[in-house]
């Protein structure tokens, strides 16, 4: 019997955005061997809109996509994310809280806006 292959995060971000690429670095740096796919949309725009995602939703928010094939966007995808990161596990707990959630994704939200509209490869 084959054993099956288990699907690995995969984590879509805009690799343009000096702010997003640097952070995504960190991530890389500290992320445990084989857990996490990274792809630049900038780069393999194609990954994310075979999945229904377009280029500019790609763009203005993070996405990741889980084990489970279930995609989780803003604060959500960094919560996906931060639960395999070494120590990044207890904010995804703190973050993952009723009412901190909801919070974290308004701000993310707003923040995403906000920097989506001032980057010129967004526009």
């Amino acid at each position: 019997m084959q054993k099956e292959k288990k699907m690995n995060v995969s984590v879509y971000y805009d690799g343009k955005c000096s702010l997003c690429a640097k952070e995504i670095a960190y991530y890389k740096n500290i992320a445990p061997e084989n857990t996490f796919s990274w792809v630049d949309i900038t780069v393999c725009a194609k990954e994310l809109e075979l999945e229904g995602i377009s280029f500019s939703q790609g763009l203005k928010l993070l996405h990741v996509r889980d084990e489970a094939g279930k995609f989780h966007t803003g604060a959500d995808a960094f919560v996906c994310m931060w639960r395999k990161l070494p120590r990044w596990h207890y904010l995804a707990y703190v973050v993952s809280l009723p009412g901190i959630k909801q919070l974290a994704n308004f701000i993310y939200h707003r923040f995403a806006t906000w920097r989506f509209k001032r980057l010129s490869h967004c526009q």
